[in-house]
């Protein structure tokens, strides 16, 4: 197998190098075929036989180059048709071993043609291209200078088709740009191979740089029809409802791509072609054909294409559009017919035809009606009485001569639908016949601008021209409605220029057609126009200036055209070079909206040089002259670069206002002033205007002499010092424009609006009005409005106040400087508000609205109060719709003095609802003002008098002048307080909580005039509901008061103000647990709000840190205090609106001595629970008879086990026959005396002591003998147990009881030896020490520095 592939293989090696040898023959012959014959000298002819010599020779050498070429031709084609049998012969050899190879022999790509050199001149196109083999098919990807070509990133310029196997690339207007290695590859899954030639563009001699940017000119020859256009994103499938706007939008691309000469597109409708309509607006503009349908009908449904003609026929996409019903007034009724036409026309007679609507769940329609509207009215007439069933109706009745428009309706069960679309409009008339009369009207009238004063109109001849002797034109002044003639004797054509208009306004036209029986009627009348010199291109802009550079970019500026084109200049082209080169490059293709523009990617270093062209709605102008050469080095002065854009406004005879833009490159720090220079044009002498630099980018200029021209210049300044000054502006005369007028200020006659009003003495179509306050432009406003219209604008005043003073400008974009200034000032105001007011109030002017109060007794006063009133003035109170007149029940009245009129309601009830109204009349002003008194609104008011009555009556018995409130006192005791009043001795009161009456140590006395109740220590057991109650024959009254919630919290406030402020500095006491602080004050509860800090921090309450109080103090311990609870601590007590704060530092000598003292404090408090003692079991008194045993038995505690000793008298008892003495486990000691006597009466004691200490436990034993009295023992005494101190000294330690280890915890510093507890030793025996005697030392008690508590 592997041979039969190697032979294969062979075979196609073979036919490839064939293929490479016949290319090689190829180019020897015609390397041969290029050699010329040079005839020698010796064998020149003479003159007279050259021609015949010159032509056998030429003869003759065609034929040989000729017989060469054949022979070639012959020896290549036997060659490769020896080739060809030796191929055939292998191939039909493998032909058995067809079946194991697959039909198409996979394949690397191969170029059977190769790209080839091309060197063509600039502007022309060059294709190149090639042919590839393989199998699968190759991909083909094409590249200049190894960069992959995309033909959308440059529209138009590349074209890549593969047709037939043949791959080429066309590049359209080769530029010198476009030289380089072109380079075809073909890939595909066995290989990849790659062809390459070089493209060389050259320039003819003398050729230059275009004036114009690619794409936007030169226009001439240019056709729609040979633009080139791809669809890119086009619109779908859409669905509508009527009623709506829906956009159909196509996006393409357009090459050249030129904004005045876009393409033909046109829009169809199921095939039928489109026009501009109320129904259908069209725009195309920005590779964006746009359909707009604004108000939809069903009519609309339908095949939508978008059909533009291009270079290569037409461009076409196609898409539905569903429109469907909508929502019908009545529910259930059909939708709108559709497609209304209008025909057989006659003097008083059409007939109305239609398409019915498509009905789905809709009940069946049962009829139509069709109404009619002459045109120029809104009033829709009903043609027919009755609905007609079938989908036509004849309408008779019309005028003749009147021109109708129809609409129809469907009808059903349910309801009747909504109106079809309007027919167009059809006038009622006979038809025209020869007979001689007047013409008729002409058609369409076109008005455009011609020059600054003219205009060009043109028309449509009238159908019916009857001997027609010529047209006289009209104009009219849009607004004025005015017609005055432009021509005096009829004009024969149908085009006419009207001359002696006015710049800046705009016109309408209409035309007149004349014969000799008269006038025909008028035209339509035309577009208005605005008067205008025809649109023209821009003239080049000028004055490029360098404002900033960084070392890859420079910012640049430059002056506006000074030939707009009678058009706003939309944008502006900028074309860059090397300083010394001839080949301008464009710097962006998207241009600059304003004139100040950033260039990217320079090189740090080289000098540029720039140009600019302008462009408007008429294309894009010349380029201005090449800038001087900039050099692209970043700016590091610590000055500020050059203002720019420097303009001047309100020039006047003596005065002139220079304005300008800041500096893009602001130096090292901000800009803080300017500087302008002035001088004469022709001087270069500049002077300084201003000795100080001015904060802001405007100065006006006075004291210029009439008619000199002048030229200025501005210096930013900064920190550093004065910055470069700006390129000196253009000469300005100082003269007014003929027409100048100024700002006027006054006040509206009709609404009393105070405005500044401006007339512009020059406009242009685009100009605008732009109004400043102190030079700053008024975008948006609350207190002014502005409108404008042609070459009025007004700037309207809201409410004129004090902050509107200052100085007001307004300035018309795109005319020679049009603009003026106006400064109001406080006097002037004044003025004008009392003139405004004046107008604006020719009413009655009104104090208050029309407004309610309720009074005693519950009577209800409406009363509105007027500015003034005179004494002939008339009024009348109207309650829902009826007037209403001083009666009973109804006080009605009025004050002149005060501008007061009232009326009273003395019976408030549910009937009183409504609506109140009170017209005045004061001679001829007049005034009205309502009050809608109903639902939410009057149900408070009628609540508030229902209250107002009850109180009255109320008030006729005892009661509370002032209800239950509380006051807190300086001890912090909380009074509950009320006043009474109407009282008498009778009168009684008591107090109660939660419905159960309080017991007072002083009873209450009403005579007094006031109550109270005092709550001491209050705190939230305190909460509940109070009742005062206060009672007697004439009546009760009761006051409640919810100690909770709200009313809880102002209480606890007001305590902590007091207790705050009485608050004592911080003390320290040290305890055995730890350090205490305290602080004292009137009364402190837990519910105050009390705040412990430490070093800023906020304390919680935890194991190591326990907050708490009593009722004088509140105090916060550090349990275990190590060195981490040094710092300073804060007591802060909150009173709702303030706190009181201590403070308190435990830092320093302060902290070592606390610590000390808790350390001596905790070794004592140890000791004192772990020295012996008795726990229980021995009584105080014992009595027994002779003879009998006596056991004294007691259980005794202590750690280390206590040493225990009994005493008789004060001597230690030791064991013997009769006196036994125990001591189990360390716990029970026991004393047992056998066979007591008299004699063994006494008073016993037991010492219990350890190393901590111990204690004496007395006992009085009585022995009685037999046949005596029992002496009354004293039952349920317990022993008396006197404490005994710890010895003084230490001893050494003892094994029995071993001396227990401090426990140290890191990073607690070990106490010191002074507080460490001792090792006790056995207490020697001694007699029984007094009880008196107490241990431990009670606790010292240790200050903080700050003064204690006095």
């Amino acid at each position: 197998m592997q041979t039969r592939l190697k032979r294969c293989s062979d075979v196609y090696g073979r036919k490839s190098s064939s293929q490479v040898v016949k290319k090689k023959q190829v180019q020897a012959s015609e390397a041969m075929a290029e050699q010329a014959y040079t005839v020698p000298t010796f064998r020149e002819r003479a003159p007279e036989g050259m021609q015949e010599y010159q032509r056998m020779a030429t003869h003759f050498g065609r034929d040989l180059v000729q017989l060469q070429l054949e022979l070639h031709r012959m020896k290549v084609a036997t060659k490769e048709q020896v080739h060809n049998i030796e191929i055939t012969r292998e191939v039909q050899g493998m032909m058995p071993l067809r079946k194991d190879y697959p039909v198409e022999v996979p394949k690397a790509p191969d170029f059977l043609i190769s790209l080839r050199a091309h060197t063509v001149w600039e502007k022309t196109p060059v294709k190149l291209f090639c042919t590839v083999s393989g199998q699968p098919n190759p991909i083909v990807k094409w590249y200049k200078n190894n960069v992959a070509i995309e033909p959308l990133n440059a529209p138009g310029k590349y074209k890549i088709e593969n047709k037939y196997g043949v791959h080429s690339l066309i590049i359209s207007r080769c530029a010198v740009t476009d030289s380089g290695v072109y380079s075809v590859v073909a890939t595909n899954p066995h290989g990849k191979a790659t062809s390459k030639a070089t493209v060389c563009v050259r320039r003819p001699l003398g050729g230059g740089e275009l004036s114009h940017l690619p794409g936007q000119a030169p226009l001439l020859g240019i056709h729609p029809s040979k633009l080139e256009v791809t669809l890119l994103e086009s619109f779908g499938v859409t669905f509508g409802t009527e009623g709506e706007s829906v956009g159909l939008v196509a996006n393409m691309v357009v090459v050249p791509d030129l904004p005045n000469l876009p393409p033909e597109a046109m829009w169809y409708r199921d095939d039928t072609l489109l026009m501009p309509s109320r129904w259908a607006e069209m725009s195309f503009g920005g590779g964006v054909a746009k359909l707009t349908l604004p108000h939809l009908n069903k009519d609309d449904e339908g095949l939508y294409t978008l059909r533009i003609w291009s270079k290569d026929g037409t461009a076409e996409h196609s898409a539905y559009l569903f429109v469907k019903d909508a929502t019908p007034t009545v529910a259930g009724a059909p939708g709108a017919p559709m497609d209304v036409k209008v025909s057989d026309v006659n003097a008083d007679y059409v007939l109305v035809s239609w398409k019915p609507p498509n009905t789905t769940h809709e009940a069946p329609i049962t009829g139509y009606f069709v109404d009619r509207r002459k045109s120029g009215t809104k009033d829709w007439v009903q043609c027919n009485d009755s609905p007609v069933k079938v989908c036509k109706l004849p309408v008779h009745g019309l005028s003749e001569g009147a021109s109708y428009h129809f609409r129809v309706r469907a009808l059903n069960k349910d309801g009747i639908s909504l109106p079809s679309r309007m027919s167009s409009g059809v006038t009622a008339a006979e038809v025209e016949s020869d007979v001689e009369g007047v013409p008729s009207a002409p058609g369409q009238v076109i008005a455009s601008r011609n020059t600054k004063t003219s205009a060009f109109v043109q028309w449509e001849a009238p159908k019916h021209a009857n001997n027609l002797m010529g047209y006289y034109v009209d104009a009219c002044l849009v607004g004025t409605k005015k017609w005055f003639p432009c021509n005096h004797r009829p004009y024969k054509h149908t085009r006419f220029v009207v001359h002696g208009l006015v710049p800046g306004d705009t016109y309408v036209f209409r035309v007149q057609a004349v014969n000799a029986y008269g006038l025909s009627e008028e035209s339509q009348e035309s577009a208005p126009l605005f008067i205008d010199a025809a649109l023209s291109t821009p003239s080049a802009p000028y004055g490029i200036s360098l404002l900033n550079c960084n070392g890859s970019s420079m910012t640049l500026a430059w002056k506006r055209p000074k030939n707009t084109g009678g058009s706003k200049i939309t944008s502006y082209y900028l074309d860059k070079r090397e300083a010394g080169s001839v080949d301008w490059k464009e710097v962006s293709p998207n241009p600059a909206a304003h004139r100040t523009f950033t260039v990217e990617n320079l090189t740090s270093g080289v000098f540029y040089e720039f140009k600019v062209q302008a462009a408007n709605l008429a294309g894009v102008g010349l380029p201005s002259e090449p800038s001087k050469a900039f050099a692209c080095e970043a700016w590091t002065m610590a000055e500020p670069g050059p203002a720019h854009d420097v303009s001047f406004w309100e020039v006047r005879d003596t005065s002139v206002l220079v304005q300008w833009k800041p500096p893009v490159y602001s130096g090292d720090c901000p800009i803080t002033g300017y500087f302008v220079d002035m001088a004469k044009k022709g001087s270069s002498d500049f002077a300084a205007v201003n000795a100080e630099p001015i904060g802001h980018c405007y100065l006006k200029v006075a004291g210029l002499e009439t008619g000199a021209s002048y030229v200025f210049r501005v210096r930013a300044v900064n920190a550093k010092g004065v910055g470069k000054a700006s390129d000196v502006s253009d000469p300005v005369c100082a003269k007014a424009q003929p027409g100048t007028k100024e700002i006027a200020c006054g006040v509206d006659e009709e609404t009393g609006d105070i405005f500044l009003n401006f007339e512009a003495c020059e406009v242009s179509e685009t100009s605008k009005f732009t109004w400043s306050k102190s030079y700053k432009e008024i975008t948006e406003s609350s207190r002014v409005s502005i409108t404008s219209s042609g070459r009025h604008s007004k700037l309207t005043f809201v409410n004129t106040e004090k902050e509107d003073l200052g100085v007001y400008s307004v300035t018309v974009t795109d005319t020679d400087g049009v603009s003026s200034s106006y400064s109001i000032n406080e006097e002037e105001l004044k003025k004008m508000q009392e003139l405004s007011y004046n107008i604006k109030h020719p009413i009655v002017p009104l104090k208050t609205e029309l407004n309610y109060e309720i009074l005693e007794k519950g009577h209800v006063r409406f009363w509105v109060q007027a500015l003034k009133l005179s004494s002939s003035v008339n009024y009348r109170f109207i309650v829902n719709d009826k007037a209403i007149t001083s009666a009973e029940g109804y006080k009605i009245s009025h004050d002149v003095s005060t501008g007061i009129i009232q009326m009273t309601i003395e019976h408030f009830t549910k009937a009183n609802e409504g609506t109140y109204t009170i017209q005045i009349h004061d001679g001829k002003a007049k005034s009205q003002s309502s009050l809608v008194l109903v639902g939410d609104a009057f149900k408070v008011a009628l609540k508030e008098a229902d209250f107002q009555r009850r109180e009255h009556i109320r008030k006729q018995g005892p009661h509370f002048s002032e209800y239950l409130s509380f006051h807190v006192m300086d001890d912090c005791t909380v009074m509950l307080v009320c006043k009474l009043a109407n009282v008498k001795k009778e009168t009684t009161f008591a107090w109660f909580k939660e419905d159960e009456e309080i017991t007072v140590d002083v009873p209450p006395n009403p005579m007094s005039g006031s109550c109270s109740l005092p709550i001491p220590m209050f705190s939230r057991k305190d909460q509940g509901i109070y009742k005062a109650v206060l009672g007697d024959d004439r009546g009760k009254d009761t006051s409640v008061y919810d100690i909770s919630g709200k009313v809880f919290e102002d209480i606890i406030n007001a305590i902590a103000s007091i207790a705050g402020s009485s608050a004592s500095d911080l003390v320290l006491q040290c305890t055995p647990e730890g350090i205490r602080l305290q602080c004292y004050m009137k009364y402190y509860t837990e519910e105050m709000k009390t705040s412990w800090f430490h070093r800023e921090s906020k304390i919680s309450s935890s194991e190591k840190m326990r907050i708490g109080g009593t009722s004088e103090m509140a105090w916060m311990q550090i349990c275990e205090p190590t060195d981490k609870e040094k710092g300073h601590y804060t007591i802060e007590i909150h009173d709702g609106k303030k706190s009181h704060s201590r403070t308190f530092d435990l830092s320093g000598q302060a902290y070592t001595d606390a610590y000390a003292e808790f350390q001596r404090l905790k070794a004592a408090a140890f000791a004192e629970k772990n020295r012996g003692r008795v726990v229980g079991g021995l009584p105080d008194v014992v009595t027994i008879m002779e003879k009998k045993s006596l056991s004294l038995t007691c259980t005794v505690w202590g750690d280390p086990n206590p040493e225990v000793t009994w005493f008789k008298n004060e001597q230690e008892v030791v064991s013997d026959d009769r006196f036994k003495v125990t001591f189990e486990g360390g716990k029970f000691a026991s004393l047992t005396i056998n066979s007591v006597y008299v004699e063994d009466s006494g008073k016993y004691s037991i010492n219990v002591r350890n190393k901590y200490g111990g204690e004496f436990v007395e006992i009085t034993v009585s022995v009685y003998k037999h046949g005596e009295e029992i002496p009354e023992p004293k039952l349920g005494q317990m022993a008396k147990s006197v404490a005994t101190p710890k010895p003084a000294t230490p001893a050494p330690k003892s094994a029995k009881t071993p001396t227990p280890t401090p426990s140290v915890k890191s990073p607690t510093p070990t106490p010191p030896p002074s507080v460490k507890s001792p090792t006790p030793t056995p207490a020697p025996k001694s007699p029984t020490p007094p009880r008196s005697m107490r241990s431990p030392t009670p606790p010292r008690s240790v200050r903080s520095p700050t003064p204690t508590k006095k």
